[in-house]
C-alpha cells in the first residue's frame, strides 16, 4: 500500500507515539479507517521511527494534503545526523515520510539498519 492513501483522510489520533525510537505508528482516521507504519521483522535488521520533525499534532483534525515517501539508501542526507541511540550497521536506509495539512508540515524520519542482506524498508498497511 502506498502512503498517498492518506491524502484526503483526517487523522483523529495516533497510537504508538511516545518516546522515540518507536517501531510502529498507527494513524486513526475520522472515517474509522486505521493505518499502520511498521516493519515486518525478518531476522537481523532493525527499523524504527527515529525522529519527528514538526508537531505531529498538526496532522490531527485537518485533511492530509500531502503524503510523500523519500528514500535515501546507504548515505545520510545532508544536514541529517543519526540520533544518539543509532549505531548504523554496514547497510542503512533513511525513509522520510513528508505530510502536510493546512495546520503545518511534519516529517517522520525512519531508519533501517542491517548487514545488507535484510530489508530496511518501512511497511504501511490498512488495518481497519
Amino acid at each position: 500500500m502506498n502512503i498517498t492513501e492518506l491524502i484526503g483522510k483526517t487523522v483523529v489520533s495516533f497510537d504508538g507515539v511516545s518516546d522515540l525510537p518507536i517501531e510502529e505508528l498507527i494513524f486513526n482516521c475520522s472515517d474509522g479507517s486505521k493505518y499502520k507504519m511498521f516493519h515486518i521483522q525478518d531476522c537481523c535488521e532493525c527499523v524504527y521511527l527515529a525522529d519527528i520533525i514538526g508537531d505531529i499534532n498538526d496532522l490531527i483534525g485537518a485533511p492530509i494534503l500531502k503524503a510523500e515517501e523519500v528514500i535515501s539508501e546507504g548515505e545520510t542526507p545532508g544536514g541529517i545526523t543519526p540520533p544518539d541511540f543509532a549505531e548504523l550497521d554496514d547497510s542503512f536506509t533513511w525513509t522520510f515520510y513528508k505530510f502536510a495539512t493546512k495546520k503545518g508540515y511534519v516529517d517522520l524520519r525512519w531508519i533501517g539498519e542491517s548487514n545488507g542482506y535484510y530489508s530496511e524498508s518501512v511497511d504501511f498497511e490498512k488495518i481497519a
